[in-house]
């Protein structure tokens, strides 16, 4: 017999969901977060470049977790993205995953690499809390049509 959801530690929910965001399978990867969810991504105002990369929005269902993953996928080149996991810290229900993502953007080909934080909050065995803290730069300038020197700068 499997232990229940709730008797599920905050690493092992962890290990679960990087394990499965590395299998791209976006309904997979929300089965394991709340129906509702605080969901935040770290990203400049509007103006800077956000229409090219629309998956980066505030989300707040776990319907949202998987049309953030299928946006995510239709907008970079298969088979040409890597993410490397640093550190997993944990304390209670908190985590903290620090890594490097590695993509490259379908729209303009350009390759970029973003490091990135990462805090989950579990509760019951399910993700209540994903705020992504990355570098936005790296990503604007990769989806940027006017280039890698845009208005970024």
């Amino acid at each position: 017999m499997s232990p229940s959801r709730t008797t599920l530690p905050t690493r092992t929910v962890v290990d679960e969901l990087l394990r499965r965001l590395g299998a791209g399978d976006p309904e997979r990867i929300a089965e394991l977060y709340a129906d509702d969810v605080d969901w935040k991504l770290d990203w400049p105002e509007p103006e800077h470049g956000r229409s090219a990369t629309p998956w980066i929005r505030h989300r707040s269902t776990r319907a949202d977790v998987a049309a953030h993953f299928r946006e995510l996928a239709a907008h970079h080149v298969p088979g040409q993205g890597d993410t490397r996991i640093e550190r997993l810290l944990t304390d209670g229900d908190e985590a903290v995953v620090l890594g490097e993502i590695r993509q490259t953007a379908r729209a303009t080909g350009r390759p970029y690499r973003a490091r990135f934080a990462l805090h989950l909050t579990v509760r019951d065995g399910l993700v209540v809390r994903h705020h992504v803290y990355e570098d936005s730069l790296a990503v604007a300038r990769a989806f940027a049509v006017e280039g890698p020197r845009s208005r970024l700068l």
